[in-house]
Formats: C-alpha cells, structure tokens, sequence
C-alpha cells in the first residue's frame, strides 16, 4: 500500500492574496491514506500526463464525489444539461410543432 502524507492530520494555513482589499486566508489538512500501490502508481502517470500534482488529483476527484453524491446538486446539474439540449433544438417552426404537441398531452 502507498501512503499519502505525513503524520496525523494537522491543521495549516496559507495567507495569500494580501493586495486584495479584504485578507484571504486559505486552510488545508494534511492527512495520511492508504491506497493499493497499483492505484498510486495510476494516478502519477495521470498527473505527469495532466501536469499536475498527486494532491490536487485527489482533491479533484473528492470533490466531483462528494458532489454525485449531494441530492442538492441534482437539479442545478439537470437544468444545464437542459439548456445544453434547448439550444440544440431544430429550427423555429419545428420547435413550434413539438411545442403544440406536447400542449395535447396529459401530464
């Protein structure tokens, strides 16, 4: 198995973006995991081809998770694949037609 980090997880902030007129401080946790060595070594290859770090390859995919999992961003995700779809619409007078079809049916 790999390990990720160093240690118990520990609490470290960064200060940045000091000529902003607000002061923006940005907190990260450093954590050790454990992941089968096959994987890791995935995941490197995959970040020298992106050109990113192993770091923000899991933050990534954490994130994209967490968020196929939350219920509250199901409908946002929803809505923009129907705007994706709305603006590949046929012409005009089709959509018309589909229009007043859709009007007779029960819903």
């Amino acid at each position: 198995m790999a390990s990720l980090g160093g240690g118990a997880p520990e609490r470290s902030a960064v200060a940045s973006l000091g000529a902003l007129p607000w002061e923006a401080t940005l907190t990260c946790v450093s954590t050790v995991i454990e992941i089968p060595d096959e994987l890791y070594a995935e995941a490197e290859r995959l970040t020298r081809r992106l050109g990113s770090s192993v770091a923000e390859l899991y933050s990534d995919a954490l994130r994209e998770d967490l968020a196929r999992h939350d219920p509250d961003a199901v409908t946002p995700a929803l809505d923009r694949m129907g705007d994706v779809l709305a603006s590949a619409l046929p012409a005009p007078p089709l959509s018309a037609a589909a229009s007043r079809l859709l009007e007779r049916v029960a819903w």
